[in-house]
């Protein structure tokens, strides 16, 4: 379809009636010059909600179920009200008892399991996104826009890594032609679930946490999309986070590989995996603050005519850095290497730095604290002879870390540069732990003790002069 545009609404975007009112009105503004598609997260708090519950069911607490359950019940409900008139609300307010309800019915049967099926988290979780395209749709279409509310499970078909699957691009591409493209064609805008799909054999899956703009862009690529916004609750993508440095600016446009080393690297902006189905088909993609909706934000493109040295610094303190050492040179640190890398991939961990010692055969890597349990126990299984034996000195962990990176296109090939981040961070009495640098130079991450992480991403920032990008 010819000029499509997808919008994203995140969560607080839509945490209310008055933002959903909001997002109505910048679709309906949008939709009168061409057509739109538009994908909901969740409203802001509720994802956080229906994961508690389930911890509940699990745990056998009838009392936290009840609790959460009534509190789910009444942020709908009051939302509905105070979002439709009167003459629209009962067939709304069916709805939202009717999808409460298949979630209770789903947290009831964990809580007699004692135990959260991951096929079952992901199905229940995505209640909270299919609350939100109801209520937007249904004030779309009181307020005069035509929209249908579509569960992306129809339309996004994935692998069956429940609670992080993976698009399959062409059954998502013939499903999204065969659900979506009808309702574009009768003047309707689709309202579609964020962070949800389908296996082909029909199972819900999820996409990961803040899946919905990777929803989005799934969509945009299997729509051949002309372009994708993305509205959350700031300015733009910002070459620092501005709770950390006072003089941060909204870059004008970044390119795809930038804001997705932001993204992977800390950034709030974007989920990591967004921009990859959009690369190859070129698609435009505009990062924008629906709360101030005048603001041209940012603009993600594949090259930019001038790239400049650094362009942005951005951090993560909920990070852990593990270390592992042969005990003699005659076991390879590579095989080693290699072992661990291989466990941490079967169990989908991701590792953001790896930093390597040649003669001692050394190296550390760092993750997420999320990930933390998963990394040990697959190198405790995959190491397991060799640390019973001692060929391999115990794992340690350190948590009291943070991640920076400066990140930019233009780093490639500019002298000196590294010198002064270190001189720059060395000047605050931050000492570096470590070190990552891929052959690319988009990004150099650098791995310096938690307390001195905010010192040490002021000091990059002012050096690299990123306050007058």
């Amino acid at each position: 379809m010819k000029d499509l545009l997808v919008m994203k609404f995140g969560g607080t975007s839509v945490g209310s009636a008055s933002r959903m009112r909001v997002a109505a009105a910048l679709t309906a503004q949008e939709s009168r010059k061409r057509p739109v598609a538009i994908v909901v997260s969740a409203m802001s708090k509720i994802t956080d909600l229906l994961l508690g519950t389930m911890r509940h069911a699990e745990a056998g607490d009838h009392a936290g179920i009840s609790a959460n359950l009534a509190a789910l019940r009444a942020r709908h409900e009051d939302t509905c009200r105070e979002l439709l008139p009167e003459d629209r609300r009962t067939a709304v307010m069916a709805g939202v008892h009717g999808l409460i309800g298949e979630f209770e019915r789903i947290v009831n049967g964990m809580a007699l399991l004692n135990e959260r099926p991951p096929r079952s988290v992901d199905e229940a979780v995505a209640v909270g996104e299919r609350l939100s395209a109801l209520l937007v749709a249904a004030c779309l279409n009181a307020e005069g826009t035509p929209a249908a509310a579509v569960n992306a499970w129809e339309v996004v078909v994935t692998d069956a890594v429940f609670g992080n699957a993976s698009p399959l691009m062409e059954p998502t591409r013939q499903k999204a032609r065969e659900k979506v493209l009808p309702l574009l064609e009768r003047g309707l805008v689709p309202v579609i679930t964020g962070f949800n799909g389908a296996t082909a054999d029909g199972r819900p899956t999820t996409l990961g946490r803040g899946g919905s703009d990777f929803s989005a862009s799934i969509l945009a690529a299997a729509l051949d999309a002309a372009e994708v916004w993305i509205w959350t609750d700031v300015d733009g993508i910002m070459s620092a986070d501005p709770r950390l440095v006072p003089d941060v600016v909204v870059l004008d446009e970044v390119t795809y590989a930038e804001a997705a080393e932001l993204a992977y690297n800390g950034a709030k902006v974007l989920h990591p995996r967004t921009l990859a189905p959009l690369a190859d088909k070129r698609i435009p993609v505009w990062s924008k603050n629906s709360f101030a909706p005048e603001k041209p934000g940012t603009k993600i493109v594949p090259a930019i005519a001038k790239a400049n040295g650094a362009r942005a610094v951005t951090s993560m303190t909920n990070v852990a850095l593990v270390s592992l050492e042969p005990a003699s040179a005659e076991l390879s640190g590579v095989q080693v290497m290699a072992r661990a890398l291989d466990a941490m991939a079967r169990v989908d961990v991701e590792v953001l730095a790896l930093s390597s010692s040649s003669y001692r055969q050394s190296f550390c890597f760092l993750v997420r604290g999320e990930e933390l349990r998963p990394t040990m126990q697959a190198l405790e299984a995959a190491l397991a002879l060799e640390l019973a034996h001692g060929y391999v000195k115990p794992i340690h962990v350190d948590e009291n870390v943070g991640l920076l990176a400066i990140v930019g296109e233009g780093m490639q090939g500019k002298p000196g540069l590294a010198g002064r981040v270190f001189t720059a961070i060395s000047r605050e009495q931050v000492n570096i732990i470590a070190i990552a640098q891929g052959s690319s130079e988009l990004t150099i991450g650098i791995v310096v003790r938690r307390d001195g992480l905010e010192k040490a991403v002021r000091a990059v920032h002012r050096e690299c002069e990123l306050g007058k990008a």
